[in-house]
């Protein structure tokens, strides 16, 4: 039966591109208040019995942050799964206006340099380390060097997804094996009411053995605001999709992107959605075209 976890894109700098971040963290947006807010946060997914955490690299400062809630809490290992991710560097130097956020680099040499820091941060909690947004076109696919270096982790590997190639590059991630055996065990990647098309794609990974997790349930924050087309959503439009979600079969992990302790509130009913609400005749269509769909993501502002 499919869970709710915790990601922390939303959580670890002071910008990201959901619908309405800025007002949700507020003005005051110091590595001390971000801090604070993050472990409100993680408090709040914990006390609702959740227990799997996301970060990533790139997340700014939210690796540091959940290592230090973790450890502050008292969590012990075996009460808990993290997973993060390598292949993009945070370089926006914690300023909103930054021209750019993020750098993706997907070669050993970054592998070499990111593990490490995850491992410093998040060792003995981490549990699943994956490769940030593989697309077919960064070559990581084909990187024998970094696939032998992933298998010397001491951890189980998997990839994220990002773009309209989701379903290709996951398919062509299936094949790859070091030494007759399979690298990976596990996918992240981008499924919602808006943007389905990955589905079948992660059933095979499913069938394959592999841990499946959804990201941006919320399509960054486009299904949490009752409006047009979305207002076929009902009130509660997150929790209809988040729903809709937890309910595909070859599901194990939605991750909510909640910013806010309210978001996460909100979020947790849909483990519980009424009768009816994930009707997916009514829910089918709402897809959109996944070229149309991730270029209106590409064009939303970081805030």
């Amino acid at each position: 039966m499919a869970v709710l976890g915790l990601g922390l894109a939303a959580l670890g700098r002071p910008a990201y591109l959901n619908v309405g971040h800025g007002a949700d963290l507020g003005s005051d947006r110091s590595v001390e208040a971000l801090e604070q807010h993050c472990r409100a946060v993680c408090d709040a997914a914990w006390a609702a019995g959740i227990r799997w955490f996301d970060a990533a690299r790139s997340y700014g400062l939210a690796e540091l942050f959940l290592g230090g809630w973790l450890n502050d809490r008292g969590i012990t290992p075996a009460d808990v799964t993290v997973s993060s991710k390598w292949g993009y560097t945070y370089t926006a130097g914690w300023r909103t206006d930054a021209e750019t956020q993020e750098v993706k680099d997907h070669s050993a040499a970054a592998l070499a340099r990111q593990w490490p820091e995850s491992e410093a941060l998040l060792e003995p909690w981490l549990r699943l380390y994956q490769i940030h947004s593989a697309t077919l076109d960064s070559g990581v696919l084909s990187d024998t060097e970094v696939h032998r270096a992933l298998t010397t982790l001491g951890i189980p590997v998997g990839l994220s997804l990002s773009g309209p190639q989701q379903a290709e590059t996951l398919r062509r991630a299936l094949e790859v094996t070091v030494d007759g055996e399979p690298l990976f065990s596990a996918v992240q990647a981008t499924w919602n009411l808006l943007e389905p098309s990955v589905g079948p794609a992660l059933a095979e990974a499913k069938a394959a053995g592999w841990t499946v997790i959804v990201k941006e349930g919320l399509a960054n924050g486009r299904l949490a605001v009752p409006a047009p087309p979305i207002a076929a959503l009902g009130d509660r439009p997150d929790v209809t999709a988040l729903a809709a979600a937890l309910a595909q079969p070859w599901v194990d992990v939605v991750l909510s992107g909640a910013a806010t302790v309210a978001q996460l509130e909100s979020n947790l009913a849909a483990a519980h959605p009424p009768a009816g609400e994930t009707d997916p005749d009514r829910l089918s269509a709402l897809a959109e075209d996944p070229a149309r769909y991730w270029s209106a993501r590409a064009a939303m502002a970081w805030t």
